[in-house]
C-alpha cells in the first residue's frame, strides 16, 4: 500500500493538473495599459474606448518561456461591437473574435492552440469554423432570440458570414458571434490586435515561496522561485514573452486546483500512515508470537552467558531479513496496484520510479523494527531460571 500511494502521490500532480484543466484557462494576459490609472483630483483621466491591444506576432513567444511545456494551449480574444443581422431581424450585439484550432509555429516547434484547448466545455451543434475561414458561431440564446439556424447567412455590419454552428457555453458567449480572430480583426479594422489572452498551464500548489514577491528576493531564491511552475512564475515569464502586457492568475480556478490537489495527496498520505501503522501492529503481534515460542532458546542462551545486546542484534536481524523479503514483494504488488489506480482513475499509466524501490525497503525495516522493539525488549528480560524451568 505504501509503494501504491508514494508511487500514486509523486505522478499524481501532471495528471490531476491535466484533468482539472477541464476547467478552463487559469491565467489571463492583458495590457499593461489597462491597469495603469491616470487620475487628477479623483478625475480619472483615462481616455474612454476599447482599452489598449496586444499584438497577435508576439504570441507565439509564449511557447519561448522556460516553463512552454507546461503551457497546454492560449486563446486570444478580441470583442467587436458590432450590428448583427438575421432575415427582418437586426441587434446591436459582439462579435468576439479568437483562435478555435489554431496552427502556429515558434522556431522549429509547430503546435496547435486554441479554445478548443483552454475551453473544451464549449459545445457546438454543427461544426467548428476554421481559422482561415469566414464561417462563425452563434450564441445558442442569440440564435434562439433571432431564430438562426445553423447554416443559415447573418450580416455583421452589413458583411454576410455563414453560420457554420450554434455554441453553448452557459456564460456570455451564448449571447455573442465568435468568429476567427482574423475577422474581428478586419471588423474592427485593427490587423494584429488581440485584447486578452487566456492561458492554460500545468502548474503546482501555492507555498510560502510561490507567494513571496521576487523583488524582494535573493538571486538564489529567485533562481528557484523562477524555475518552480508556481501559476505566479509561469505568469512573470508571461509578462517577459509578451511586451507591455500583465498576467494574472484567474485566482479562483488557480486556487480550487491547489486545494484539491493538496487535499489528495494529503488523503493519500493518510491513507499510507493508516496502512504502516496497521503493518507494525501486526508486526508486534507476530514477533510476540514468536519470541513466546523461542522461550527456551532465549533462556538457553542466557544461561551460557549471552547478554542482552547478542540476544536483540539476532531477533533485528532476523526481522531485518524479513523485512526486507516483505519490502521486495510489497514493491513488486505496490507497483502493480499503482498501474491499475492509474488505469482505473486517469485512463494512463502510473510511473513507478526505480528510486521508490530502496525507499520501500527502509520502510519496511524501519516500520518491522518498530513493530518488534517491544517484543525484543521483553525477550531479553527472560529470566533463564524460570525459562528453562518452564516457569516463564
Amino acid at each position: 500500500m505504501a509503494t501504491a500511494m508514494i508511487a500514486v502521490a509523486t505522478d499524481i500532480g501532471d495528471k490531476i493538473n491535466r484533468e482539472l484543466r477541464s476547467y478552463g484557462a487559469n491565467l489571463l494576459v492583458t495590457p499593461q495599459q489597462d491597469t495603469l490609472d491616470v487620475e487628477i483630483g479623483g478625475v480619472d483621466l483615462k481616455p474612454p474606448g476599447d482599452g489598449a491591444f496586444l499584438n497577435e506576432a508576439d504570441l507565439p513567444r509564449i511557447k519561448g518561456t522556460f516553463w512552454r511545456h507546461n503551457i497546454v494551449g492560449f486563446s486570444p480574444v478580441l470583442p467587436v461591437r458590432v450590428q448583427i443581422a438575421f432575415a427582418a431581424s437586426s441587434t446591436p450585439g459582439e462579435v468576439l473574435g479568437t483562435y478555435f484550432a489554431k496552427s502556429l509555429k515558434y522556431g522549429d516547434e509547430t503546435f496547435t492552440t486554441g479554445v478548443r484547448t483552454t475551453h473544451p466545455w464549449w459545445k457546438v451543434a454543427g461544426a467548428w469554423p476554421a481559422d482561415s475561414s469566414e464561417d462563425v458561431l452563434v450564441g445558442e440564446r442569440l440564435a434562439r432570440r433571432l431564430r438562426i439556424p445553423t447554416g443559415a447567412q447573418i450580416r455583421l455590419d452589413n458583411d454576410p458570414h455563414r453560420v457554420s454552428g450554434v455554441l453553448s457555453t452557459g456564460g456570455p458567449e451564448d449571447d455573442q458571434v465568435v468568429a476567427p480572430l482574423a475577422l474581428a480583426q478586419r471588423l474592427m479594422a485593427r490587423p494584429g490586435a488581440v485584447r486578452r489572452i487566456y492561458v492554460s498551464a500545468l502548474t503546482k500548489p501555492e507555498d510560502a515561496l510561490a507567494r513571496r514577491d521576487p523583488k524582494n528576493m535573493s538571486p538564489e531564491l529567485f533562481d528557484r522561485w523562477y524555475c518552480s511552475p508556481y501559476v505566479q512564475s509561469i505568469a512573470y515569464q508571461l509578462q517577459e514573452a509578451i511586451p507591455h502586457s500583465r498576467a494574472e492568475q484567474i485566482r479562483q480556478v488557480a486556487q480550487n486546483e491547489g486545494t484539491v490537489l493538496s487535499r489528495i495527496k494529503g488523503l493519500m498520505l493518510l491513507v499510507t500512515l493508516a496502512a504502516l501503522l496497521a503493518s507494525a501492529l501486526a508486526v508486534s503481534a507476530a514477533m510476540a508470537t514468536a519470541i513466546f515460542e523461542r522461550r527456551g532458546e532465549v533462556g538457553l542462551m542466557k544461561a551460557l552467558g549471552a547478554g542482552h545486546s547478542p540476544i536483540a542484534f539476532l531477533f533485528f536481524a532476523e526481522a531485518a531479513l524479513l523485512a526486507l523479503i516483505g519490502g521486495v514483494i510489497g514493491f513488486l504488488a505496490g507497483s502493480v496496484l499503482a498501474r491499475q489506480i492509474g488505469r482505473s482513475i486517469f485512463s494512463s499509466e502510473i510511473a513507478v520510479q526505480p528510486v521508490l524501490f530502496p525507499v520501500i525497503l527502509v520502510i519496511a525495516v524501519l516500520v518491522t523494527f518498530a513493530g518488534s522493539a517491544a517484543a525484543i525488549r521483553r525477550a531479553v528480560q527472560f529470566d533463564p531460571v524460570g525459562v528453562l524451568r518452564g516457569d516463564a
